[in-house]
This record gives structure tokens, sequence and C-alpha cells, in this order.
């Protein structure tokens, strides 16, 4: 995997830009460089990238901004890098679609480990499901990351809201545990996002339920979690 996966690093410190960028070809990796988001955006127009390494705190565009483009335009998997102590930013980044993160200074081990961990989580979904899934009036395109509603109308999913509903329908009629759906959702131990699932189930509500407040399709289940109680198909 890793002699196929281009990676691109933006950060606006030339010595961590560098530094990190021959570390990860040293490991096999094809390594593009950035040093704002705008020289990002122009990568990302030329060359088909698998994965970015994202500095939060950059002069002009920041990171969390481009952050939430990728989410909500592309497929592309985000690990954050961020040098601030309080989780605000961490939080934010998780909810609008960031796979992970890594706080300044870091491991480069460490690092290379959790891209690794993203890639095989986000290539093997890709690899293994199905093109479109159906659930009451709604049909959610996996592959375009889209939902389209009863009207053929597109609603728009942000990276998390995504990933989210595709772990509801894949435990279709099953109760998952907040503690459950956070380790789906990321795949790690991740304390900051547990403060963002609530708010993102009522975003998700607010999307595709009639009524958010008596939803129908995902149910709170007091004390264990919630529960989407809709079959589904694919």
């Amino acid at each position: 995997m890793d002699k196929t996966s281009h990676i691109l690093v933006v950060d606006d410190q030339p010595d961590i830009r560098d530094a990190l960028g021959e570390h990860l070809e040293r490991n096999g990796f094809r390594v593009s460089a950035a040093p704002s988001a705008k020289d990002a955006r122009a990568t990302l127009g030329k060359h088909t990238i698998d994965l970015v390494i994202l500095d939060i705190m950059m002069p002009g565009e920041d990171g969390l901004s481009l952050c939430r483009y990728l989410g909500e335009n592309t497929g592309i998997p985000v690990i954050l890098l961020t040098a601030l102590a309080d989780d605000t930013d961490r939080i934010v980044g998780l909810e609008i679609g960031a796979d992970d993160y890594v706080t300044k200074p870091f491991n480069p081990r460490e690092l290379v480990a959790r891209m690794r961990a993203v890639l095989r989580r986000t290539k093997g979904a890709r690899h293994k499901q199905q093109r479109y899934t159906e659930f009451g009036t709604w049909q959610l395109d996996n592959q375009r990351a889209e939902l389209c509603g009863p009207k053929k109308i597109i609603v728009p999913l942000s990276t998390g809201e995504f990933r989210l509903l595709k772990i509801f329908l894949e435990h279709s009629q099953k109760t998952l545990s907040r503690d459950e759906l956070m380790k789906l959702c990321k795949g790690r131990d991740a304390h900051p996002f547990e403060r963002s699932l609530d708010n993102m189930v009522s975003r998700l509500r607010r999307k595709i339920e009639q009524d958010p407040s008596a939803p129908e399709y995902i149910k709170t289940v007091w004390g264990g979690g919630y529960c989407f109680t809709t079959p589904v198909s694919t």
C-alpha cells in the first residue's frame, strides 16, 4: 500500500515540512509538499492524493478551512497536525471530517502508524462497499458520498456525517453505545470526538428526519446509545 500511496504534507514551517517529507519517502510513500492551503489546492488539482497531513495553524487560509473543503468536496482522508493543548480545534477538526490528529511535537513513527491505519480503513472501505444504500425514501451514493432525497434533491454531507450515517446503515436495527460509535467512527480512542458525537447525530437528524424532534430513523436508546431502526438495502 505505502509505495502507491501519495501523501500531501501541508505545513507553513519548512523544517517540519521537509523533515516529514523525507521521513515519509524513506518509508516508501510518494510525497508532495505545500506551504499553504492555496498551494495545497493547486497540488490537489494536479495530482491524485491518497491522504493529507494538514497543519491547523497557518497564515492565510487555515488548516480547518481546508479540512472542511476536503470533507465536503472530496473523499481524501485528513490527519491534522496541531500544536495547541486546547481540545477545541481538534474537536472542530474531527467534526468537520478529519480522520485523526497528532499533536506537535510528534513522533514520526507514530504518525506513520496512524497514516497506515487511516489508509487501510479508508481504502478498504472504498474497495468493499456497494455503490448505493437505500433506506426509507433516501438513497446514499457510497462512492460520491452523496445523499439523494425523496425529490431527487442532493443533500450535502460532511465527511463526518457521511461516516456516521454509513455506520448506522451498516448496523441497522442494532443499538450502538456511544463508545461503540466513537470507536467505529474514529478507529481509536478519541475523547474530543466524544463531546461532538451528539451534535453530529443532531445535525444528521436535521438532514434526514421529517421531524428531528421525533426521529423515525435514528432513535435514542436511553442509557444505551442510538439505534438506526429502519431496514436498509443495497
